[in-house]
């Protein structure tokens, strides 16, 4: 029998993703959990799920895919998960701009002043 690896993508509302759970077939989906191996009709089903069923727009809900991939993923997000470098790491060095770059200080004072009026503002 073939499988597929399936998982709820994280729960993040700022890019329409808002389910945390999704039961299909007497199969619960936790976001939490991870990945499930489910066979192929069922993975087939989930690959055209989206995160609010009524909205044909809204993002899918279920990443879906081989071992392979699954774990490709896994590794990409343990490593983008790591983003603070440690002094170990082999870092670039990081130059400052030129002496003629423009700062706010080069600004005209009515520039300045327009500025430092809208800081506390929303907009």
């Amino acid at each position: 029998m073939e499988t597929m690896y399936c998982r709820l993508k994280k729960y993040d509302p700022r890019r329409g993703h808002v389910l945390r759970r999704y039961t299909y077939r007497g199969i619960k989906f936790h976001e939490e959990r991870g990945w499930y191996r489910v066979d192929k009709p069922t993975s087939e089903y989930l690959r055209t799920v989206r995160q609010v069923l009524s909205d044909e727009h809204s993002p899918l809900a279920f990443d879906v895919c081989t071992e392979a991939e699954a774990k490709a993923m896994d590794e990409k997000e343990k490593e983008e998960g790591a983003v603070r470098k440690s002094a170990a790491d082999n870092i670039r060095l990081s130059l400052p701009r030129e002496v003629d770059a423009l700062t706010s200080d080069d600004l005209p004072e009515t520039a300045k002043e327009k500025n430092a009026g809208n800081k506390g503002k929303k907009g």
